[in-house]
């Protein structure tokens, strides 16, 4: 699970995505009013390859600039976005949840902007 919201941003974006390579876009100000998002062309718009592994799997996609600004118009990206990013096993054997910058709260909830971190693109 990808969070990210540009560094003078509200809202964010969450965007999960599985082995299959299916995708799933949510956007909003927290986990009770974040909207899911849909576009026919999702495979396509985003680039999406997920690859399958011997030992897991991995997915490549892009996040097109024109996206972004549908919902922040005047959107400039700048090499910086307030971010963080999540793996789930919460229906595996071993119930487990990690954090790029870690969340703060009681039990894993990763809808929370104020734990993202400055995550820099080089």
């Amino acid at each position: 699970e990808f969070f990210f919201m540009p560094e003078n941003g509200d809202r964010y974006f969450n965007f999960e995505i599985n082995p299959n390579g299916c995708l799933y876009i949510g956007f909003g100000y927290n986990k009770m009013d974040n909207v899911s998002l849909y576009r026919a062309d999702m495979e396509e718009m985003f680039q999406i390859k997920p690859n399958r592994l011997d030992d897991g799997w991995e997915v490549y996609y892009s996040i097109p600039l024109e996206f972004i600004r549908v919902f922040y118009p005047d959107y400039e990206f700048t090499g910086a976005l307030k971010a963080n990013v999540y793996k789930c096993g919460n229906e595996t054997l071993h119930k487990h949840f990690l954090a790029w910058n870690s969340v703060g709260t009681e039990k894993p909830d990763f809808h929370q902007p104020d734990y993202f971190g400055k995550m820099i693109f080089q």
